[in-house]
């Protein structure tokens, strides 16, 4: 197996949890680590974020689910080198519902990818902004959560019913399950709401707050119109800097236990 499998989740959406897959995805390759990337949102974000158009998905994650394809036939090359893709469309939308009478339908994700993953160092999966079939699939089967956060006034709304969720997965479906950690991301330094919202989110969740904080940065918003990662796109941005950064923080830091 992979040395770690990631899933990124957040059932609130523009918090930067694709772009922080993405970047967290290059930033591991650029260390020479073999990185597989899993699209597991039904917007297809994280595959358009690496310039793999809609025509170029021609075997998805939903066709691996709906068993219409082998596991080799759904990975194919993400033009970053060391990352493969799992990609995704509007398709996967449908396996929401058709999972939900599917016996063991938590467990899809961990047989479909059980002893395919080992040539991989990493897995992360990009989980779509909900705690639906495919996000509970993807934290049964993985071995560590990551919660982005956006620092904004409703910054840990929902966040509560979040952990509520992990533990109830590692009480029923995967006790060992582990939180990685909570990153947060569009920091405005010139904003005192963003520094109040830090202030807040590191009184309340102490040391499960990575010190690496992502600023809002232009060049971040820009570079998934350019099919490509900020720390791909313009590596000496502010943006891309912090990328590296959390990337680096998260190599080397222990795994938060439950």
């Amino acid at each position: 197996m992979a040395k770690e499998i990631i899933a990124l989740v957040n059932q609130k959406g523009g918090v930067g949890k694709t772009t922080t897959a993405c970047n967290l995805a290059a930033s591991f390759a650029l260390q020479g680590n073999k990185v597989l990337l899993i699209d597991g949102d039904p917007q297809g974000n994280a595959s358009t974020g690496f310039g793999v158009s809609t025509k170029d998905r021609k075997t998805t994650l939903y066709d691996l689910i709906s068993n219409k394809c082998a596991f080799e036939d759904a990975v194919q090359f993400s033009g970053t080198e060391n990352i493969d893709i799992i990609t995704s469309t509007v398709d996967l939308a449908a396996a929401e519902v058709e999972l939900v009478g599917h016996e063991n339908a938590q467990f899809v994700y961990k047989n479909i990818f059980r002893n395919k993953l080992g040539s991989y160092d990493y897995v992360i999966i990009d989980c779509p902004p909900s705690l639906g079939f495919l996000t509970i699939n993807a934290m049964t089967f993985a071995d560590s959560l990551l919660v982005p956060i956006q620092c904004e006034f409703y910054a840990l709304e929902g966040l509560k019913h979040l952990l509520e969720t992990y533990k109830n997965i590692t009480r029923s479906l995967n006790p060992n399950l582990t939180l990685k950690g909570i990153v947060l991301t569009m920091h405005d330094k010139r904003n005192n709401l963003s520094s109040l919202v830090e202030e807040d989110v590191r009184e309340c969740l102490g040391n499960k707050v990575f010190i690496t904080v992502i600023p809002r940065n232009v060049r971040v918003s820009e570079s998934p119109s350019h099919g490509m990662p900020v720390v791909i796109y313009d590596k000496y941005c502010s943006g891309a800097q912090a990328y590296r950064m959390l990337a680096q923080e998260i190599i080397g830091s222990e795994v938060y236990v439950h």
